[in-house]
């Protein structure tokens, strides 16, 4: 059966229309236009939203859990329910990301998450659930002067070897793999993942400006929360994020929720990126929507209050969703929605090799949308067409 999704204005989200609709068939969309230009074909249901903003599903790259489960865990129950905590803010799609453990658990977390990646719920409780795509390996190649709240004991050195393992265990649905390019067998690592289609983004590393250059020679092509975990800038040597702020090719995620960057940093950072090759993410764990507590990451406890999520008083990701990033870089930088809505669907689809079937609302593509307010607030969520 047709549907017909009705709002007062869509957002593909590179450009607007005003009066859409948008003619959705077992998931997918089969037509795009104004109501005046698109008719709506006799028996097929309406979904008429008034005035709200019809926007791409959003998807979210760097994500380690919500709704009380830790990616790590790799069960139908854990995913269930980080998918039905991501759709409720706006995500259709996201990377479950995992975290620096025991060699063992890591390889047995990506053979558990391969599996459940081949039969995703669609549903929990009546409730559309965002789906998993791929795979985030974030760690455990990266630097020991820079792993966050990553633990120092269960880091390795990179080889080609330890990669084909990992990539083995996965069954080959690793899409994304967060690294530190200075360290030894680095840039081997980093071309061999590239050569599969990976994207390999520089994170949790002090590369100086010459590594960083390397590793975008290998094949690197993005950053993993920009300033979070990294080398600092410095004028005479600006090591990974001169090359980061200043490189328009290179893509660039942050962690928009004021705490792990301040608001003026990342207004300058997205001005000097652009809504072209800026991403957000939020770096989100198993706390988010449960409010205060104590909550897992990986293999350690985290301390949630508030905003703040720390171990030892590091920051240990966030409780950050990708609606309320969406906001806030509308807050720090005065945009609107339009130039907005994209660094959280089309450049990450983009990024992830995935246009012009997700990221976007054009014929062909996946029926995974979200419907705003135009300040950017969740009204509804559709994932293959289901609201």
């Amino acid at each position: 059966m047709k549907t017909a999704f009705v709002a007062k204005t869509l957002l593909t989200p590179l450009t607007s229309l005003s009066r859409p609709v948008v003619l959705v068939e077992d998931g997918q969309i089969l037509a795009v236009g104004n109501r005046d230009e698109v008719p709506i074909p006799a028996g097929a249901r309406i979904e008429d939203f008034g005035d709200a903003v019809l926007a791409p599903g959003m998807i979210d790259i760097h994500l380690h859990g919500g709704g009380g489960h830790d990616i790590m865990e790799a069960s139908d129950e854990a995913l269930a329910h980080v998918g039905r905590q991501l759709a409720r803010h706006g995500v259709t799609s996201y990377l479950p990301t995992t975290v620096t453990a025991p060699w063992d658990s890591t390889r047995a977390a990506l053979e558990r998450l391969s599996r459940l990646l081949d039969h995703p719920p669609l549903q929990l409780e009546g409730d559309a659930c965002a789906q998993p795509l791929s795979v985030h390996l974030e760690g455990p190649f990266i630097s020991h002067l820079r792993p966050g709240v990553h633990p120092l004991a269960d880091i390795v050195e990179p080889s080609l070897e330890r990669f084909e393992s990992l990539w083995e265990a996965s069954r080959g649905r690793i899409g994304l793999v967060t690294m530190a390019p200075e360290l030894e067998g680095a840039l081997d690592v980093v071309a061999a993942a590239a050569s599969r289609g990976v994207v390999v983004s520089m994170g949790h590393t002090d590369a100086d400006l010459a590594a960083a250059h390397a590793g975008r020679r290998a094949g690197a092509s993005h950053i993993t929360h920009t300033f979070n975990a990294m080398r600092p800038l410095n004028h005479r040597e600006p090591g990974i994020l001169g090359l980061a702020l200043g490189d328009p090719e290179m893509s660039a995620e942050i962690i928009a929720d004021g705490v792990h960057v301040h608001p003026l940093m990342v207004s300058s950072f997205l001005r000097l990126k652009g809504n072209e090759r800026a991403l957000l993410v939020t770096d989100a764990i198993s706390a988010t929507g449960m409010g205060d507590g104590t909550f897992r990451l990986g293999s350690f406890d985290v301390e949630v209050h508030g905003p703040l999520c720390t171990t030892n008083g590091v920051l240990a990701g966030s409780v950050l969703t990708l609606d309320h990033a969406v906001q806030n870089a509308m807050k720090f930088t005065g945009w609107d929605l339009l130039h907005t809505a994209r660094m959280a669907s089309y450049n990450p689809a983009r990024l992830l090799g995935l246009l012009p079937r997700k990221g976007i609302i054009a014929p062909g593509a996946d029926a995974d949308m979200v419907v705003l307010t135009p300040a950017g607030e969740v009204v509804r969520t559709i994932v293959a067409g289901r609201v």
